[in-house]
């Protein structure tokens, strides 16, 4: 037997009640403690910025991601040409310490990833060349992921304050003849570091998504767990209870499509 104190009188309640009584109050607890969970703000976010640039023949455009003032990367088109052969190529250049992500052969190539492609800590970045033009005697050859394609994406990752946060550039790419040209369409980054982004994603959709899930989680646990206290408290629970309820061009290059 234990005594409950009620009012100015000392109850002896039987053992079984007692017990039954502190089940319910770390049910309770528990799903106070969840409840809690869900007032947590949701850290970090997307920051997007848009654009209009184009990277004619010659011309470079540099990108500050997080708007501090330092070049993350530079996209350059290059163009030379002689009495045999001409080049001409569109590449992303990042700043040190950075990188683009792509794929290492004869040359650093960078991938053309399509919207929804995640990137993060587990691409690999040490792409550059993104489209360029070889003339030569008797032969021409495009090579690179982005010849002639629309609003693709580079997987980006750089630092801020030494850690590394990921983001995105969107462009579109036209070859014609012995041209090419870049549109920058506008560039992300995801503010929290190690975090992956996804591609053409610009408000957050993804913490917003997850967020949801969770919340909608935790309410239905909560919602178990009070259900469990309320019938542990037997007949009077129980009534409380139920008021409540890409190789482009004529050299592969490798790619990597989005998931």
């Amino acid at each position: 037997m234990k005594t409950k104190s009620v009012g100015r009188q000392t109850v002896k309640l039987p053992d079984s009640t007692c017990h039954l009584l502190d089940s319910y109050a770390l049910v309770a607890q528990a799903a106070g403690v969840g409840l809690l969970a869900l007032a947590t703000p949701a850290e970090g976010k997307i920051i997007y910025t848009p654009a209009h640039q184009t990277i004619a023949r010659h011309g470079s455009f540099k990108i500050d991601l997080n708007h501090d003032g330092v070049t993350d990367f530079t996209l350059q088109n290059k163009y030379s040409k002689n009495t045999s052969t001409l080049v001409s190529g569109l590449s992303v250049i990042p700043a040190a310490g950075n990188g683009a992500e792509g794929w290492t052969g004869y040359q650093r190539f960078a991938f053309a990833v399509k919207a929804g492609a995640p990137i993060g800590p587990e691409q690999y970045f040490p792409g550059q060349q993104m489209a360029s033009i070889n003339a030569g005697p008797g032969a021409t050859y495009y090579v690179g992921s982005w010849v002639n394609v629309k609003s693709r994406y580079i997987g980006l990752q750089f630092k801020i304050n030494g850690e590394f946060h990921y983001g995105w550039a969107r462009l579109s790419v036209q070859v014609q003849k012995y041209s090419t040209t870049g549109t920058l369409t506008g560039y992300a980054y995801e503010t929290i570091p190690g975090k992956a982004i996804i591609a053409g994603v610009t408000k957050g959709q993804d913490d917003e998504t997850t967020a949801s899930l969770k919340i909608e989680s935790l309410k239905t646990n909560a919602s178990r767990q009070a259900a469990l206290g309320m019938l542990a408290l037997g007949t009077p629970g129980l009534s409380i209870w139920r008021r409540e309820e890409n190789s482009i061009g004529s050299i592969p290059v490798g790619s990597r499509e989005s998931k």
